[in-house]
């Protein structure tokens, strides 16, 4: 059942110590500022629900994961404060994942751009399908992938960041992904994903919390300046969406 509400929508299921987080968005899971700022507050509400050990993030429907942010929320930017705002939407969701302490696992089903690839970095074990391909195509409008930067950094490291930003038109695989660490394992049907995906949050959920919460803590070392480096981040990318060339970019696109 794929979601029409225009600000998307994000339900929580609780079973068995697991908690599935599934959001969803008529324009391929994309995110309106709203939806990222329930996803953030969903994130610290189950950090210190104790009925849970382990989260699941996934998204709706059986095509993309996540289209990153609003297109139309993008293209309506006025002002410094707003561009700000609005991209630090996905600042704010990935320090939220961090600071968590519940392990995270990631379910991607389908393509991913933009501030879909930094929720899938920010995730603490991600699995995906073959079709789970990711871009950042965020240069080809001006812009660029500041915010998650540091996120798919962690996760796929340098050399992995400059190849998914600087080819910015170029959808790159799964395998592909999963070579530079971004997935774990990729599967060739979502419903083995599926069934991985159960195993390890079945695993996962079974293990004494305060081990998995202080593993948590030794996989997140040395972010804890993201409070402040991510909003910062943020401020540029705002500053650039008000740029000719993205203003420019932006009309041939909706177009």
């Amino acid at each position: 059942m794929s979601t029409t509400r225009e600000n998307g929508s994000l339900y929580t299921s609780i079973q068995n110590k697991i908690a599935t987080i599934e959001f969803g968005h008529p324009a391929s899971n994309s995110f309106p500022s709203e939806l990222l700022e329930r996803l953030q507050k969903e994130f610290q509400k189950l950090s210190d629900n104790e009925e849970v050990n382990v989260i699941i993030l996934k998204s709706e429907g059986e095509k993309a994961f996540c289209a990153g942010a609003s297109f139309d929320e993008l293209v309506a930017i006025e002002n410094l404060e707003q561009g700000k705002q609005f991209f630090s939407g996905f600042a704010n969701v990935i320090n939220a994942m961090r600071m968590c302490k519940k392990l995270i696992i990631g379910r991607i089903q389908g393509k991913t751009v933009g501030g879909g690839v930094g929720l899938a970095a920010a995730c603490d074990y991600t699995m995906a399908t073959e079709a789970a391909a990711i871009k950042l195509s965020e240069l080809t409008i001006g812009i660029g992938p500041f915010v998650i930067a540091p996120a798919v950094e962690r996760k796929m490291g340098l050399a992995a960041l400059s190849e998914l930003s600087l080819s910015a038109h170029e959808w790159k695989n799964a395998y592909w992904a999963q070579d530079k660490g971004l997935f774990a394992k990729v599967f060739e049907s979502i419903s083995d994903l599926d069934k991985e995906v159960e195993l390890l949050s079945e695993k996962l959920a079974s293990y004494n919390p305060q081990a998995t919460q202080e593993m948590k803590k030794v996989l997140w070392e040395n972010t804890a300046h993201w409070d402040k480096l991510l909003i910062a981040r943020a401020a540029v990318s705002g500053e650039l969406v008000l740029s000719e060339f993205t203003k420019n970019a932006l009309s041939k696109f909706k177009k």
